[in-house]
């Protein structure tokens, strides 16, 4: 039978909290923390391994649980509202550019210095939706396994091959498979929609404030843009990423209707 666990002052649980604040602590470990039972499980499908379980006192499989937490305690270490009461730590996982394998012609996302863990997650849902290849997040400036990104993405990290790396290791990778690197970008560029997207496509984001880099703006096979007819000139990267992903589908669903 779990232990069941009352005090905040249990090393468990100080465990945990320092995992989910903590992004040192998270790398320094190789474990991160997933809330919620879709979650969880969608981790435990994609063959994470689970190092500990917490569920809240009450709930019916707590047999599958290594400590049953009261419900006052689970209040303080839920990160969220409403997560089927259930907490993890998971043992994490790092992918590599040479484990992809892409199909014969890939759909690529590339993000170059994402900040917004949410954004990430929301693209991710995008990328998992859309049956994206994978996902290259370049020169990163929020942790992969950060809580708020894998709540944002209902857990398709889990689902969609999602590598951390630089801007020149992407591009490398990209330009070895015959990639085309199309950067969604306001300067010089052309509508999306006027944009072959049914050969072998990377498309490259930015973040809001900044735009892309010089280095994807000067390597790009094509600068794509989508037409913008209020006082706005961007839309947020997830939002982008969304309309172009699955313009991408599109065009591939219709080259495919007509052979």
């Amino acid at each position: 039978m779990a232990e069941i666990l009352t005090s905040p002052q249990n090393p468990k649980i100080k465990e945990l909290l320092a995992l989910e604040t903590k992004s040192r602590e998270r790398k320094a470990r190789g474990l991160f923390v997933v809330e919620g039972r879709r979650e969880f499980e969608r981790a435990l499908s994609a063959g994470f391994e689970a190092v500990t379980v917490f569920v809240r006192e009450g709930e019916t499989d707590t047999a599958t649980a290594d400590f049953v937490v009261s419900r006052s305690l689970y209040e303080k270490i839920a990160y969220r509202e409403g997560t089927e009461g259930i907490v993890a730590v998971m043992r994490a996982r790092q992918m590599h550019l040479e484990d992809l394998r892409p199909s014969p012609a890939p759909l690529i996302l590339v993000l170059e210095g994402v900040e917004k863990p949410g954004n990430l997650g929301a693209v991710l849902r995008t990328a998992d939706a859309a049956g994206v290849d994978a996902v290259l997040v370049c020169d990163p400036l929020t942790d992969l396994y950060n809580p708020n990104l894998i709540r944002a993405s209902l857990g398709a990290l889990f689902s969609v091959p999602t590598v951390a790396c630089t801007s020149e290791e992407a591009f490398a990778w990209l330009s070895s498979r015959g990639i085309a690197v199309l950067t969604a970008q306001l300067q010089d560029s052309v509508l999306y929609y006027e944009t072959d997207m049914v050969r072998s496509t990377a498309l490259v984001f930015g973040t809001e404030d900044k735009g892309l880099s010089d280095f994807w703006r000067n390597r790009a096979d094509a600068h794509i843009r989508i037409p913008m007819a209020g006082a706005m000139d961007s839309l947020n990267v997830s939002v982008s990423a969304a309309i172009l992903a699955f313009e991408a589908v599109r065009q591939r669903k219709q080259q495919n209707t007509s052979l």
